[in-house]
């Protein structure tokens, strides 16, 4: 197959090699013998129905929340230990050093975005670094003033972007440009975004747009994007919250400005963990406005106290108090197993997993007389996650899934994401939802 193969055509492939049916069950435990990333799996603390306080068979909300490694209560009992045993001596000694913990993690997180080691920084929340970065690069101007996202953005990054449109003093009606799907569309189409950026550049002081949008999983072209609007002189950042982890990122090549995301996703950190910045490093010495803190002064003077900033060049310079290193643990013991792998293998199996997912699905529930969902999805410019749109009320099928033991999640008003993870899903989770899924959507249908 080339790789303009699609996923159903890979698959159908792989089960005739074999003498398989792609539809029937052993197909699913025949690409699960084969799986060369399936020993990952023991590295989580995967939910199981034999469980006495867990009532889940398949867990498919890795795009929301990543299941917990199993490290990581280990790794944050022995910064707890080094704390206890080291006290004010553990800032600098033991297991995640307080002062230096951040850093500990700093290198194998670059590689997950493409960047290098020193364009990266751990720290704060997303929003937060947002906000951070845009002090810096959204610098409006009476003839470049405006910032453009996505009209079905997230909600804080919609939020983000209309405040520090009012910081500035520019109201977001005028300053606000919204990128459009098109009429009867869920997806937005890249031709637009670039000929938006083309049209309205000379006015656009930032393009900030996501990785992979939260609602449809539709993968954002970042690359061309970002070439399209450096050449109409417009900053450009990422929000990564549903892309890294998920998709293959190459920041420093694509000359991305700054990116931010979150690490509970699927970095598997836990709810509410430590963020991520990127700044390319053609800004490392930049003079923008930027608000700052006494750790973004040089390591090497920074407890010299001299009220004189040092302040260390590139993003490190952003970091405005010390890191944590309770959240700098599980963040870890997630790293670590990123490491045991890499971006392409993930990808490779998680194309063939979502692919799989899709073909079952259209085979069961989207046939000619009866279609009962549909994915909303692009089939190509996606990542792990499927969003499926029911004919049927959205809250009471998701309902009766959990009953069944099937954690997805709920996007208002009618979409289910549903998102096979390449660390610890399997072929086989895909096979029993779809055998979980076929009688529920059989008795809504009956009902209707």
């Amino acid at each position: 197959m080339t790789c303009e193969a699609t996923p159903a055509q890979v698959l159908t492939a792989l089960a005739k090699d074999n003498d398989l049916d792609v539809n029937g069950k052993e197909f699913a435990v025949w690409m699960d013998n084969n799986d060369e990333l399936a020993h990952l799996r023991n590295e989580f603390n995967v939910p199981e129905n034999s469980s006495n306080d867990v009532d889940c068979l398949i867990y498919f909300c890795g795009n929301s929340l990543g299941l917990q490694p199993k490290k990581a209560a280990e790794n944050v009992t022995k910064v707890l230990d080094n704390w206890r045993m080291e006290t004010i001596n553990s800032h600098f000694k033991g297991f995640l050093p307080a002062a230096l913990c951040d850093e500990v993690v700093q290198e194998d997180m670059a590689t997950i975005v493409g960047a290098k080691t020193n364009e990266v920084a751990i720290m704060n929340a997303l929003s937060v670094n947002l906000h951070l970065l845009l002090i810096s690069f959204y610098q409006p101007t009476p003839r470049r003033h405006k910032i453009l996202i996505e009209a079905k953005a997230f909600p804080s990054d919609h939020y983000i972007a209309e405040s520090q449109i009012r910081l500035h003093g520019y109201d977001p009606d005028q300053s606000l440009l919204l990128i459009k799907t098109k009429e009867g569309e869920d997806t937005v189409c890249m031709d637009d975004v670039c000929d938006v950026i083309e049209r309205e550049g000379d006015s656009i002081a930032l393009v900030m747009l996501p990785g992979v949008h939260y609602f449809t999983g539709q993968v954002f072209d970042m690359k061309r994007i970002t070439e399209v609007a450096h050449r109409k002189g417009c900053m450009v950042g990422f929000d990564l919250a549903h892309a890294v982890g998920n998709i293959k990122l190459l920041l420093h090549e694509w000359q991305v400005d700054f990116a931010c995301w979150c690490t509970y996703k699927y970095l598997n950190s836990g709810a509410g963990c430590i963020g991520g910045a990127f700044m390319h490093e053609k800004h490392e010495r930049n003079s923008f406005p930027k608000l700052l803190g006494w750790w973004g002064h040089r390591m090497q003077t920074r407890f010299d106290m001299t009220n004189d900033l040092e302040l260390q060049p590139g993003i490190g310079g952003y970091r405005i108090s010390n890191p944590p290193p309770l959240l700098m643990a599980p963040l870890k013991s997630s790293l670590d197993i990123f490491k045991q792998t890499t971006m392409d293998k993930l990808r490779k199996k998680s194309f063939l997993l979502t692919g799989y997912l899709e073909y079952l699905l259209l085979e069961n529930f989207q046939t000619p007389s009866n279609r009962m969902l549909e994915i909303i999805t692009p089939q190509m410019e996606r990542g792990c996650q499927l969003s499926l749109r029911f004919n049927f009320p959205v809250e009471k099928i998701f309902e009766e899934l959990e009953k069944r033991g099937v954690r997805c999640d709920v996007r208002k008003p009618s979409v289910i994401r549903i998102a096979p993870t390449p660390l610890y899903n399997t072929f086989q989770d895909v096979f029993n939802f779809i055998q979980i899924l076929s009688p529920l959507l059989d008795n809504f249908n009956n009902s209707s």
